[in-house]
């Protein structure tokens, strides 16, 4: 989904004063002590995006990362947008001696709505540059391994974004090209040092 995240806030009181067993009654069988929700939900998301302010649950939804941890705690208080779609991963594979790898995300969100042109359109795009690009029984990870995930993008044309990096500072998937730089690769060294000073 896309949207905000819907929120029932008596429901979510209902989890507090444990009027309903968290994560649907999975962890049953056991006394666990008191849901806490600032350690069971506002503690664990990943972003921090969450809050209880006045009694009531708050989340920052630009901030969220769509985890759907607070969910699975609190399935009947909290629950997807209306806005939905779906994510295009790609370049899974399952080599032997690595083991199952997950595909790299390509489109964070796109519609599925009949007649699925959006969808088509990238799965078209992939097609083209496989068959251009790929060596005999080359698959599609292994291609965007040798090329890089930029050579994707451009075959897609879909523009780079956050959440085309890995992880925080590890090396992107995007590489500027010469003529995207001002002045180009060739610089004088003494310039730049006038501005970069050791």
């Amino acid at each position: 989904w896309k949207d905000d995240i819907k929120i029932d806030q008596e429901v979510v009181a209902g989890y507090i004063g444990g009027e309903f067993p968290p994560n649907g009654g999975a962890h049953s069988g056991r006394d666990w002590g008191k849901f806490d929700i600032k350690k069971e939900v506002i503690g664990l998301c990943p972003t921090q995006c969450m809050k209880m302010d006045g009694g009531k649950l708050k989340i920052d939804n630009k901030e969220c990362t769509r985890c759907m941890h607070c969910i699975n705690v609190m399935p009947r208080a909290l629950h997807i947008g209306d806005d939905r779609g779906c994510s295009m991963l790609v370049g899974a594979k399952a080599p032997i001696l690595d083991g199952a790898q997950m595909g790299s995300l390509l489109v964070p969100f796109i519609k599925v709505e009949e007649p699925y042109d959006e969808i088509k359109e990238v799965i078209e795009g992939i097609w083209d540059w496989w068959m251009e690009e790929g060596k005999n029984r080359e698959r599609l990870g292994e291609l965007i391994k040798r090329q890089g995930f930029q050579r994707l993008l451009e075959a897609t044309n879909i523009k780079p974004m956050a959440q085309h990096v890995q992880e925080p500072r590890h090396t992107p998937y995007i590489f500027w090209k010469e003529d995207e730089v001002e002045g180009g690769w060739n610089r004088d060294i003494n310039e730049f040092r006038k501005d970069h000073q050791r």
